[in-house]
């Protein structure tokens, strides 16, 4: 007889239903209520989230618009494989995305996720270059799926087991300041990822045998890790020099998360391709491979494909995301609330000794844990007790780094100055209750 589920308790059954990825991760909250910044779980307990679910709700959860955009589409119809039919959201989301993103942007392959936009990123570079290789930055987390997997280098848990990889991926030096071994400065973590170009195009393969650069603008697995201003247009002039494209993983950074719609705005540069998923649709899975319609256009018939990107539910919901990010002046209060949440972080720098460094843009904003004394030295322990202190206290955040020794913020760009000061008063409990602790 089938035993019936009580969701309040849920270890056993993640267990015994869910792969370990899922069951494995932390803290596996039984939400069954979302609003604005706030999450609401079985046991009656409120948590102020902020990892909107990893950059995703970037408006809010629940936001009206998005939601009552959502149910008019689903009463009309919810599938449509594109190309069989065709549907009004999907025309009109395009050609709203025109109007936001950076310029050249003008016709969009859509799939599901950010992996699947990144791999039609990479099939498209390759594809229109006619060249094998692809560029990517160590530390670069650019999703799971195959493609996906072979231009990551963040974490070997995410590569162990699945050699060999799609071959023709090369790794330079991401422009990591705070652990450039040249110095902790703009000029030394640019001059040593550059370098590590270079040597790539010296020893392992020509540059006019290179499809593609690909980068996150901000690197965002490997520990919200923002470049120096000039990386960016360094690797611009690099790709024009050597007719390579410049890639740009925006899934993260995406749909005003640093606060600008995109970063390649924050930047001032313009890629050749975009891969964007994340925030574009509010929770809805959706996401988009951009670029001009030059290029675009040379992807031919059969070349690539989906069954259920741009569905009709999703691109209605996109479309009333670029709505509330007209009507409720989001990017200002991203601005805003990132530079208080900012000040509040660098504030507890100079009080917690296991701080090493305070970074980020907008509101995808970051604290790395080091152990005192001991330099630099990782320190993922303090950073996993800071995260569940602030989870007693009622605050969700998520970790990041190569050891996880990152502690990572990602509020909804809604989140009001109250909560951002609420957030600030859990953080500063938490970070004092482990810095009492023994053995730091």
């Amino acid at each position: 007889m089938r035993q019936s589920l009580e969701f309040t308790d849920t270890e056993s059954w993640t267990r015994q239903l869910l792969m370990p990825s899922f069951s494995g991760d932390w803290p596996l909250l039984p939400v069954v209520r979302a609003e604005g910044s706030y999450l609401y779980t079985a046991d009656k307990k409120r948590y102020l989230d902020f990892t909107s679910g990893i950059a995703v709700t970037n408006v809010g959860h629940g936001h009206p618009k998005v939601l009552a955009a959502a149910r008019e589409q689903m009463e009309k119809f919810s599938h449509s494989a594109v190309g069989i039919t065709l549907h009004e959201p999907l025309l009109r989301l395009s050609q709203e995305l025109t109007e936001v993103m950076p310029a050249g942007m003008d016709m969009f392959y859509y799939g599901n996720s950010g992996a699947e936009v990144v791999e039609g990123a990479l099939k498209l570079a390759r594809y229109c270059t006619g060249r094998p290789g692809i560029i990517a930055f160590e530390g670069g987390f650019h999703g799971r799926t195959y493609g996906a997997a072979s231009v990551t280098s963040v974490k070997s848990k995410y590569r162990d087991h699945y050699e060999p990889f799609v071959p023709g991926v090369y790794f330079a030096p991401f422009p990591y300041r705070y652990r450039c071994p040249l110095g902790e400065d703009d000029q030394s973590a640019l001059e040593w990822s550059l370098s590590g170009i270079q040597t790539i195009f010296d020893r392992l393969i020509r540059p006019s045998q290179v499809a593609a650069i690909l980068v996150e603008p901000v690197q965002g697995e490997g520990g919200y890790i923002v470049p120096p201003m000039d990386f960016l247009p360094a690797l611009r002039k690099i790709c024009d020099e050597h007719g390579i494209l410049l890639i740009l993983d925006e899934v993260q950074t995406g749909f005003g998360r640093t606060g600008e719609m995109f970063a390649a705005q924050v930047f001032n540069v313009r890629p050749d391709i975009m891969a964007v998923a994340k925030g574009i649709a509010n929770g809805f899975p959706l996401g988009a491979t951009a670029a001009s319609r030059e290029l675009m256009s040379r992807w031919l018939p059969g070349a690539h494909g989906t069954t259920f990107g741009g569905n009709p539910i999703a691109c209605a919901a996109a479309l009333a995301v670029l709505q509330v990010f007209r009507e409720e002046n989001l990017l200002e209060n991203c601005r805003r609330m990132g530079a208080r949440l900012f000040q509040g972080l660098r504030s507890f720098k100079e009080k917690y000794s296991f701080i090493g460094d305070v970074r980020g843009l907008g509101l995808m904003l970051a604290m790395e844990m080091v152990i005192p004394g001991k330099g630099k030295t990782p320190n993922p322990d303090a950073a996993f007790n800071v995260l569940n202190q602030c989870l007693g206290r009622g605050l969700l955040g998520y970790m990041a780094g190569l050891q996880g020794q990152v502690v990572r913020l990602i509020p909804p760009l809604c989140v009001t100055a109250d909560q951002v000061d609420e957030a600030l008063r859990i953080l500063d409990e938490s970070l004092a209750a482990v810095a009492r602790e023994p053995h730091l």
